[in-house]
This record gives C-alpha cells, structure tokens and sequence, in this order.
C-alpha cells in the first residue's frame, strides 16, 4: 500500500471549494444567440427546440430487399408457397399498389412500403422462378405475423414531438436529425470573445530558445486546447511583468473580449501585479485565495460592464486544476456541480484543512466501480505528472485521513 503524506501551512482569509465554485457559476454571461449555417453547428449549443416535421419514418418503410406481400389476406405462409410478382418498388418512387392480395411485389431498402401489402419477406428466404413467361417468388420459411421487415411510420417519433431539447450540445447525430426536419440554419449560443494570457518574465514562447533562467510557455497554450473541447477559440497573448505595461496592455484586451483567463501574476510575489492592476481597471474581485491545494492563489472577478476574469496561478499543476474545476463549469452553462465518483486505491494522510486535488490514474474494476490510484508528483509545478494523469480526485478539507476504498469525486479530463 502506498502512503502519500502531505504537509502544508493554511491561511484562514481563504474561502472554500464549494463557496469558490458558487460564486462563479452565479456570475455565468447571459446567453448570446446567433443563427448559424447547420454545417457550422457542430460542436455549438442549440439555443431552440427541434421538433418533427412529420412522422419518423414518414411512411411505412422496407426494412429488407425482398418481396412485400398482404399477410393480412394470406394467413399463413408455408415452405414451398409459390408467389407470383406483379411489380418492383424502388426506394424513391411514389407508392404503388399490388392488386392480387395472393400475389406479392418485390421491394427495395428505403423504398415505401406498396398498397395492399403489409410483411416483406427478405431475399435470403427466398427461391425464384419463370413459368410460362412470369416470375414467382418460392417461400423457403413458414411465416405467420404480419409486418416483419417494415420500418412502420412514426414508431420512431411522431409529427411533432420534440426531437432536440435547447442547450443540447451539438454532435453529429443533432447535424443529421435536424437535416432531416429540414433545419438547414439553427440556433446556438454564440461563443464569447475569450483572451488567455500567460504573465511572467521567466516565459519565451515555444519557438524559442530559452536561457539557462528561462522556460517555454505551456500554459496558455493549454487552456487554449482546452477551450477548444467546449468550442472556444481563444486569443492569446504574452505580457511580462512591468506593471505599467501590464494595465495598459490589460485595458486594451480587456475592452476587447468578454472573459480573461489569465495565468500568473496571483499570488504574493514582489512581481505580482495582476490583483492591483484589475482593481485599477474597475474589475471588482469576487474571491482571491480559495482553501485548496493546488490552485491557492486563484483570483476571480468581474467589471461592472459584465466582464469576467478568471486569474489562475501559474503553475501547471494550479492552472490545469483550476481551469477544469471553475472554467470549464462557467463555459458549459452548469448551474451546480456535477462530478463523477471514484474509489481511492491508497490511503492518503493530509495535515491541513484545505480540499486537496490529487492527480491519479483510474482504472475499472470487477464490479465496474472507477479506481483511482494517486500518482507520486513534485507539487504543482510538475507538468509531466499530467501526461500518466487521468484526473484529480477531490478530498475533502474537513478529513485528515483519506482511507483506501473510500468514494470521492472525481474530475475527469481525458
């Protein structure tokens, strides 16, 4: 059994988890909805009903290539019964009518059911045959219930019903539902301008070299993949740390877009301006610090023109956690939390009363239940630990011991 123990000093002017999580749920941007071209939906969030325009199927459908005949009139079919073909229906063609109710039509897949039938034989149970110039169909299988092998009209959904219910997120299946209602524009919330931006003097950009004193920015480009998953295109930016710089540059950005994600600049460092420099541009702080281990310095607030900021601590490890506990709930409309549960493999000793996120691998066992195993790491600076990482389970801070078997939630990112 491995052991994880940790320890850490705690700070009383932070708020919880939960009270962090409120807040920003309740600051969500009202909804913007723009109509869009139905091949530019997917992936967007349906912003009306879609219902029927007629039955699904809108008529009674073949099922099977084979022949249809009238059960009805017939009875029973046994093996050997010789069928004589009056006609074909192909998918596509207006109805036709058989006239002979002993006499069957041979029908194709998709093809509207003929008049006077009600049962399609398939092809496969079939034998053929010509006498004196006519074709007839061979039964080679007993047959006693009406309608096999027909898609009946409106079994699936009627006129209508409602089909897609509004604040869907559209996959392929509502791009094909809603083509067929005849949907060739739809409405869907239109995304926010969003900007991420990284702070910090010790960052270059990937194209670069880094000196001995520096590293590659990864953060941004990160929650910038991220976002991607809820159908955000981000803009990023770089700014380093002058203060003066920074607020300017901050105004700029922050006119432009309706939320800012950014990373660093947070905490209690002699370089971190970004609290005082959002205070200076209107952008009224709702919390900074939430009692959690990482992701301590989270800073959130929010302009009286209705933009929000989202200002996550810079290590990989906080950004990482922050961005899939709070800024993703924020985009995908969440009113409450939603979170799986998993069952910790290994008991873990945690001396401090703040929630911790514990990054681990997971696992289905016998019984189905998820597993989650804790994975050694260096802290909150470490990025490789993401890669082996499935998710964070999530302890809460009024334990100190998390006992092996034992369900937590669970926040999933792969």
């Amino acid at each position: 059994m491995t052991k994880l123990q940790i320890s850490i000093n705690y700070s009383q002017s932070m708020i919880s988890v939960e009270e962090a999580l409120r807040i920003v749920l309740e600051n969500q941007l009202p909804d913007q909805i723009i109509e869009v071209p139905l091949l530019e939906a997917n992936g967007k969030v349906l912003a009306e009903n879609i219902f029927a325009d007629r039955d699904f199927p809108p008529f009674n459908r073949v099922a099977m290539d084979g022949i249809a005949i009238n059960m009805s009139f017939l009875s029973v079919i046994s093996e050997g019964d010789k069928l004589l073909i009056e006609n074909i229906q192909f998918a596509g063609e207006p109805q036709k009518t058989m006239s002979g109710n002993g006499n069957c039509m041979e029908v194709m897949t998709g093809a509207i059911l003929p008049e006077n039938t009600d049962t399609v034989i398939r092809y496969e149970d079939l034998d053929f045959t010509e006498i004196e110039g006519r074709k007839y169909a061979i039964v080679n299988i007993p047959l006693s219930e009406p309608g096999q092998n027909v898609h009946h009209q409106g079994i699936d959904k009627s006129a209508q019903s409602l089909l897609i219910q509004q604040g869907t997120k559209i996959s392929p299946a509502e791009i094909a539902i809603m083509a067929t209602v005849g949907k060739d524009y739809c409405k869907v919330k239109a995304a926010p301008a969003v900007a991420v931006i990284s702070t910090g003097d010790e960052l270059v950009d990937i194209h670069e070299n880094p000196e001995n004193h520096q590293i590659r920015r990864s953060n941004s480009y990160m929650l910038a993949a991220a976002l991607s998953e809820s159908g955000i295109k981000a803009r990023l930016y770089h700014l380093n740390d002058d203060p003066e710089k920074l607020e300017n540059r901050l105004r700029i950005i922050l006119a432009a877009n309706d939320v800012l994600i950014l990373s660093g600049g947070v905490s209690a460092g002699k370089k971190d301006f970004v609290p005082q420099i959002m205070e200076n541009l209107g952008v009224k702080k709702l919390f900074h610090k939430v009692s959690q281990k990482p992701g301590k310095p989270f800073w959130f607030g929010k302009s009286e023109y209705g933009k929000i900021v989202f200002a996550l601590p810079g290590n990989p490890g906080s950004t990482f956690l922050c961005f899939y506990k709070y800024v993703k709930p924020f985009f995908s409309g969440l009113k409450q939390e939603t979170l799986k549960k998993a069952v910790l493999s290994d008991k873990i000793f945690f001396r401090q009363e703040l929630t911790l996120f514990v990054p681990v691998t997971t696992r289905c066992n016998e019984e189905a239940a998820l597993i989650a195993t804790p994975l050694k790491n260096s802290g909150s600076g470490d990025l490789a630990v993401l890669l082996s990482c499935d998710g964070f389970l999530e302890l809460p801070a009024s334990e100190a011991i998390f006992e092996e078997g034992k369900s937590f939630s669970y926040i999933n990112f792969k």
